[in-house]
C-alpha cells in the first residue's frame, strides 16, 4: 500500500513525497487503521521495521493544531531516543501548522518549562523528566487522546513500571493508548491488562527475530588476539558506517583509544559524556561524518542509523535481547547488513543462549566450534536495572531530575 493511498492531510502527503517515503511497511499497513480508528494497540515488531513513523503519521493526522494543548504524549526509555522521535515528527508535521517537543532530563528544565507554556501538542518524553513537571509545573495532561509507551520493554527493564503507572493515573479522562514492543514481557501483559481497553493485537516476530536482510557472521578469538583481527576485518569489509560495541565504559575507551591510530574518523560514546557531547555525536554519525563509532549498549536501543553496514560486537551482549538491539542498527527497512561478533571459548554458553533465542543459523569466520558442547542452561542473563548503575527502587515517590 502506498501513502498516498490513505486519506492523509496534504502536508503530511507533501513531508512523505520530499522523504521519499512511497510505500508503507507491513508493521505501519497493519497498525495505522486501528490507531485512525481510536483503538489501542500493542505492536510486536523487530527494530527498524518503521515502528516509530507507524505511530508519528497517525497522531500527527489526528492532533487538531487549533488546539493549543498537549493531545499526544509518547513515553520513551532515553534522552537519545526522544530526541530521534521529535525529529521524526518535526519532519512529518513540517507543512502543517503541529508543534512537537522533547523534554528530557540532562537540560534546563526551566527552558523545557518555557517552550510548553507558549503550546505543544505532541510531547515526547522520557519518565523521570515527565514526572519532574508534573510535580512541579503546570503541566496539563487532560487533553491527551493519545498515549504511547515506545520501546516499552525497555522502560520495564529499566525499572520504570511505577512511573507508568503513575503518568496513566494522570489521565483518568478518555484516551487512546498505544504500546509499542519488541518483546512481551510480564509487565507488559500488566499494563495492558489493567490499563488497555480491548486493545488489537499487531505481532510480526512470531516467526523469527532477525530481518532476511541482516547477515549474522561469527568468529572465535583469543582476547589478546582480539583488536588485531578487528582491524583486519575492517580492511576487509571496508564498512560504509559501522558500530563497535563493548560491553562497558572501560573496554569502550581502551577500543577507542587503539582505533585512533588506525582508522580515520573514529568517535566514542557511553553514558559518562555529558548529553550535548552524547547527542552532537548522533546528529553527526547519523549525518555520515563519522564513519566509526565505538560504543556501549547506550547506542543500541531504537535509535535509526540507515546508513550504518556493519556492526561489530567487540564484546559478546550480555543476552539475546541485547544482540537483536545492537545488530539492529544495521539493516533497517530492508537494507542489507552484516553483525560479526567475536566469541571467546568462556562465551559459548551465552552464545548458545543468543542462537537459539533469535533463531539464528550462524556464519563462521575461520573454524566453527562445536557448539553441541557448550552448556545448554541459562546464562546470558540480562544484568537488572539501568545501564551504568543497580536498579531503580519503586518506592520512590518524587523523581530525581537527573535522567
Amino acid at each position: 500500500m502506498k501513502f498516498t493511498e490513505l486519506d492523509l492531510k496534504q502536508g503530511i502527503l507533501k513531508a512523505l513525497k520530499k522523504k521519499g517515503y512511497e510505500d508503507l511497511t507491513p508493521i505501519q499497513e497493519q497498525t495505522f487503521p486501528h490507531v485512525l480508528k481510536g483503538r489501542d494497540l500493542i505492536s510486536l515488531a523487530q527494530t527498524g521495521s518503521g515502528k516509530t513513523a507507524a505511530c508519528a503519521i497517525p497522531v500527527v493526522q489526528s492532533v487538531d493544531p487549533s488546539l493549543n494543548e498537549i493531545q499526544a504524549l509518547i513515553l520513551v526509555p532515553t534522552r537519545e531516543l526522544a530526541l530521534q522521535y521529535v525529529d521524526e515528527i518535526a519532519w512529518i508535521a513540517k507543512e502543517t501548522t503541529v508543534s512537537a517537543f522533547a523534554v528530557y532530563g540532562g537540560f534546563s528544565i526551566d527552558i523545557q518549562k518555557s517552550k510548553l507554556n507558549h503550546g505543544v501538542q505532541i510531547l515526547v518524553a522520557t519518565p523521570g523528566r515527565l514526572i519532574d513537571l508534573l510535580y512541579n509545573s503546570p503541566l496539563r495532561l487532560a487533553e491527551v487522546r493519545y498515549f504511547v509507551l515506545d520501546e516499552a520493554d525497555e522502560m520495564l527493564n529499566q525499572g520504570f513500571l511505577t512511573d507508568i503507572e503513575f503518568v496513566f493515573s494522570c489521565m483518568v479522562h478518555e484516551h487512546h493508548t498505544m504500546l509499542f514492543s519488541a518483546t512481551m514481557p510480564n509487565e507488559i501483559k500488566h499494563l495492558s491488562k489493567n490499563y488497555l481497553e480491548d486493545p488489537v493485537m499487531v505481532e510480526l516476530i512470531a516467526d523469527k527475530k532477525a530481518p532476511d536482510s541482516l547477515s549474522h557472521y561469527f568468529q572465535v578469538v583469543q582476547p589478546r588476539h582480539r583488536f588485531e583481527k578487528l582491524v583486519e576485518l575492517i580492511e576487509q569489509e571496508k564498512p560504509n558506517q559501522a558500530i563497535m560495541f563493548c560491553s562497558s565504559r572501560n573496554n569502550c575507551d581502551k577500543l577507542y583509544d587503539h582505533l585512533k591510530g588506525k582508522v580515520k574518523s573514529v568517535e566514542q560514546i557511553h553514558g559518562g559524556l555529558d548529553q550535548n557531547k552524547r547527542t552532537s555525536l548522533f546528529r553527526r554519525f547519523k549525518r555520515r561524518d563519522i564513519q566509526y563509532l565505538v560504543a556501549t549498549d547506550i547506542a543500541s536501543r531504537g535509535l535509526d542509523f540507515s546508513h550504518t553496514t556493519h556492526i561489530f560486537n567487540y564484546d559478546l551482549p550480555q543476552n539475546p535481547e541485547a544482540y537483536t538491539h545492537r545488530t539492529g542498527r544495521t539493516a533497517r527497512m530492508g537494507r542489507e547488513g552484516k553483525a560479526i561478533t567475536f566469541v571467546m571459548d568462556r562465551d559459548m554458553r551465552k552464545l548458545n543462549v543468543i542462537l537459539r533465542a533469535n533463531r539464528i543459523k550462524p556464519q563462521w569466520i575461520g573454524d566453527e566450534p562445536d557448539l553441541s558442547k557448550a552448556p545448554r542452561g541459562g546464562g546470558g542473563r540480562r544484568p537488572s536495572g539501568p545501564r551504568g548503575g543497580g536498579k531503580r527502587k519503586n518506592f520512590r515517590r518524587k523523581p530525581k531530575s537527573s535522567r
